[in-house]
């Protein structure tokens, strides 16, 4: 059995699912997901009804950061596993705090009770300490870390670029923009259309 990848396109959550199923090479089935339309198919398969989502014979993968995971232990020639224990720590820093405060800056509408400026506040620690961490890459060579934040680090600027760019953040302004005109972000980024029962498969990568 192919696994069967649910994704959608601009979801942080799934791109890095992407990017690492991509750099290991392990081929999947793509089927994209449109979140206001979502199919019994995903609903039945992701226990948690978010994407991405990875089907596999042993059953559902339903965190992005364990799919990296799974995909880098049936290959990862660019040893992106091989991090610093501090990799793991960026991360949970990303995936909790950070993350958190992004939503709440991007999403305002949905936290009426929150500051989106005082939000903003927050997630800008985080990135003032992942700029003094950087040098070209989190460590002194690209890993888990660093394409397990990145999609985040995207979201968050896009929010306002011009308010970002005006910030004291060269290391992490350079980190972005490498990534975003890489070969690896542009192999992950294809649009594909809404997936319905009928449609052949789509192989990724």
């Amino acid at each position: 059995m192919t696994p069967i990848l649910y994704s959608f396109r601009r979801c942080p959550y799934a791109m890095r699912a992407r990017l690492a199923i991509a750099t290991s090479g392990t081929p999947v089935h793509l089927r994209e997901v449109v979140l206001r339309d979502k199919p019994q198919a995903f609903l039945k398969a992701s226990p948690t009804a978010t994407v991405p989502c990875l089907v596999t014979e042993t059953g559902p993968i339903d965190e992005s950061l364990d799919i990296m995971k799974w995909a880098l232990a049936a290959n990862d020639p660019e040893s992106w596993l091989d991090m610093p224990p501090e990799g793991h720590d960026w991360i949970a820093r990303a995936d909790g705090p950070f993350k958190d405060a992004l939503d709440r800056t991007k999403y305002a509408t949905r936290y009426p009770v929150e500051d989106p400026e005082a939000q903003r506040i927050k997630a800008s620690a985080f990135l003032q300490d992942l700029d003094a961490q950087l040098d070209h890459w989190i460590f002194d060579r690209p890993t888990l870390a660093d394409y397990a934040i990145l999609p985040f680090v995207r979201q968050f600027a896009f929010i306002d670029r011009a308010w970002f760019d005006a910030q004291d953040w060269p290391a992490l302004r350079n980190w972005l923009d490498r990534f975003l005109a890489s070969p690896e972000f542009e192999s992950i980024m294809t649009k594909y259309p809404q997936w319905q029962t009928a449609d052949a498969p789509t192989s990724f990568p």
